[in-house]
């Protein structure tokens, strides 16, 4: 199984319901979805092979390719069904 990749910043509200969506999708059978996570102040230099890719976080990458990169006013829910979609992603590979 592929593993996903997570750009995120500290304090992101937006980060933060990604967190809180990929904890309830471990409780619904999502447990072996591997996510590798980025903090984008923290680790700039993870973050080039990214480059040009995103201008919002969180965003998810599997093997490159974006996922998801989540839009200002985006509700749990819809954050919640995109990061499910990306776990279906991997899921299906």
């Amino acid at each position: 199984m592929k593993t996903l990749t997570m750009i995120e910043m500290a304090g992101c509200p937006y980060c933060a319901n990604a967190h809180r969506a990929i904890e309830a999708l471990r409780t619904e059978g999502y447990e072996r979805v591997q996510v590798d996570f980025i903090d984008e102040n923290k680790e700039p230099e993870k973050t080039q092979p990214f480059a040009g890719q995103y201008y919002y976080v969180p965003s998810i990458f599997m093997d490159g390719e974006k996922l998801y990169e989540a839009q200002p006013g985006q509700s749990y829910d819809k954050i919640y069904a995109e990061v499910k979609h990306a776990f279906d992603a991997v899921c299906a590979d």
